[in-house]
Order: structure tokens, then sequence, then C-alpha cells
């Protein structure tokens, strides 16, 4: 299936969202290219943006609705790794596009946190982590996290692509980010209610694309 069918799907079931339909699209190209060259996505956000980062991240680490099995040529690299293991890894495993949430490492954040500046911790992080060709998603129902802005810059200096998912008004994040998904709401908890199934359609295509 092609993975714009996904695209008709989504304003099928959600006609409010039928206007981000361009910058969602821009946004899969973008990850699409990420992807193709061996790079990785790093997400973050605050409060249900946080939550919503590692639900990404559950959707694409795994598989989403395929099955994503190994090829047998690490089937069979995974039996001469371990005869006793091997077979129970290679039908278990499954493909992944990687992925990072930057706000499930608490050690490094309160570390950062206490001994630096809080502000500053998932720019820290895009920073060890980032390089050329990465991808950064900051999720933000207002655009203007402090946090998720440092992180975008630092993303920018380390020649990655940025993305931003937001609200009607964009915020900060509208003029900054490479491509940003304004999903027309602006109060907070009906912009998170519409920021699932334009991820969830993301993921979804992105899986019909490598898988």
């Amino acid at each position: 299936m092609d993975p714009m069918k996904y695209l008709d799907e989504l304003s099928d079931r959600y006609p409010v969202l039928e206007e981000v339909k361009p910058q969602l699209r821009a946004a899969y190209e973008i990850l699409e290219q990420c992807y193709e060259n061996g790079g990785k996505l790093l997400v973050a956000g605050n409060g249900g943006s946080c939550a919503d980062a590692e639900h990404i991240v559950g959707e694409l680490m795994k598989g989403f609705v395929k099955r994503r099995q190994v090829s047998e040529e690490f089937a069979k690299a995974l039996y001469e790794a371990d005869p006793e293991r091997g077979e129970e890894l290679a039908q278990k495993l499954q493909g992944g596009l990687p992925a990072i949430s930057l706000s499930n490492h608490p050690g490094l954040s309160t570390a950062y946190l206490n001994d630096v500046d809080g502000n500053l911790i998932y720019a820290q992080q895009t920073y060890g982590y980032g390089k050329k060709g990465d991808v950064f998603l900051g999720i933000s129902t207002s655009g203007n996290s402090k946090n998720v802005m440092y992180a975008l810059a630092a993303a920018k200096a380390l020649g990655m692509k940025t993305i931003g998912l937001t609200g009607q008004n964009g915020g900060l994040l509208k003029a900054a980010a490479d491509v940003t998904i304004r999903v027309p709401e602006t109060e907070v908890f009906k912009i998170q209610e519409l920021h699932l199934p334009v991820y969830h359609t993301l993921c979804l295509m992105l899986e019909e694309r490598f898988f």
C-alpha cells in the first residue's frame, strides 16, 4: 500500500485535520530521508507532550500494525551468535526505526538540572545524541516551550532537520522548525487530542514505507 493512503484515511476519520495534510506529508518526507540514510529521530515534549514523545518511540521501535520480521540473513546471524537462543530471537525480534525520547533519562536530567540549567536538558541530550542527517521532533501545545526551543536550536546547529508539532497559533516553533504541524485547536487538551491521530498517521506511513 502507498504510504500516502494514510493521509486520506486521516482526513476521512478526522475532517478537521484536512488542513494539516501538506505539513504532515512534508514531515514524513523529512523522516523518510533520515531513515533511508541511516539516521535517527529525537523526540521531546513536556507533560502530555512528554507522554506523546514516548508513545511515538513505542510505535517506531517495534511493530505497529505490521509484524516486521527480521531478515533471513539476520536470523541466521542470530543462530550463529547463540544456537540456544538464536531461533527464539529470530522469531520475536522486530524491525525498528531508531527513535529516542529525551524525557526518559532521569540520572542525566537531574545531574544537568542540578549542575547546569534545567531548561537546557533536552539541548544537552540533542548535542550528545544528534548528528547531521538526524531529525528532532519538538512537541509543544503552545509552541513556546523553552526547553524544546533550546533543543531545536542545538539540532539546527548540528545540521539536523527539525519538525514541530503544536497548536493553531504555532508559537515560536512555527518560524523556527523546518516543518511545523499546527493542529486547528487552541485549548491544550483539544490540541493533544488531535496530536495523537497526526503522529499515528506519521508512524503508519513510515512503517508502510520501510516494512
